[in-house]
């Protein structure tokens, strides 16, 4: 009973036994096989180490740059008193300017604003008197333009008779000439608002070698070129969809 139990018990088949394991050699015969299978080992860890190391580093670069952008700017909003704090500043250095620069200046606005109000005054649009005041702003326009060549060319100026100073200033003429070839006075009046953004902008943040009082002094004048243009148009306008008697 015993050995037939042991048969069918401990009995290994045929394929297992042919199955043969490798086996390591034996300490201190094949010292060369050992210390290839260490380093093979020691290797391998340190790959896989790496590998951790450097997916931890990505995944923080990661969270970094995404936290970047997907974060909300906080603008910081200005108080009534700091606008009002500036606006007197400004007002300040207007005041301090020369008087000859600010009275030429001031008088240079009468046509643009006398134009308007003569034709509110008399209750009718002019063709005239509108193409009158945008040859008189292709003009204003142009001077502002060419000012700056004359503030350039001198010798001790702080600004340099270069392409920055000498070729963006031709900006403004040309959009003034553009603005006398259309035959609505709508669209050369919409054109010459851009040339005097235009050359308002080069001389507050392009080009920021004007003194600070003429900087103030050109925002005031712009202002008042660009609503008397506007009075103007809305004026057309109005008139236009009066009915005929």
């Amino acid at each position: 009973m015993f050995p037939l139990v042991q048969r069918c018990c401990f009995h290994t088949p045929a394929q297992l036994r042919k199955l043969t394991i490798p086996r390591l050699p034996p300490y201190g015969k094949n010292k060369t096989t050992c210390s290839s299978l260490g380093l093979h080992h020691l290797q391998r860890g340190v790959h896989l180490i790496s590998r951790a190391s450097s997916l931890n580093l990505a995944s923080v670069y990661a969270t970094k740059l995404r936290a970047f952008h997907t974060s909300v700017p906080s603008f910081k909003k200005k108080t009534p008193k700091e606008s009002e704090t500036k606006l007197q500043q400004s007002m300040g250095l207007l005041k301090d300017s020369p008087k000859p620069a600010v009275y030429i200046s001031l008088a240079g606005l009468i046509p643009f604003v006398a134009i308007p109000l003569a034709m509110v005054t008399q209750g009718t649009y002019c063709p005239q008197l509108a193409f009158a005041q945008l040859t008189y702003g292709a003009v204003t326009a142009s001077f502002l333009g060419g000012m700056r060549w004359g503030f350039a060319l001198p010798e001790n100026s702080p600004a340099k008779p270069d392409w920055l100073n000498l070729a963006n200033s031709t900006v403004p003429p040309l959009f003034a000439w553009q603005a006398l070839l259309f035959k609505d006075i709508t669209h050369g009046a919409l054109m010459l608002i851009m040339a005097l953004g235009i050359a308002l902008h080069y001389d507050l943040s392009l080009l920021p070698t004007y003194p600070r009082w003429f900087k103030v002094l050109r925002v005031v004048g712009t202002l008042v070129m660009v609503l008397s243009l506007l009075a103007t148009m809305a004026f057309k306008t109005a008139s236009e969809q009066q009915p005929c008697d």
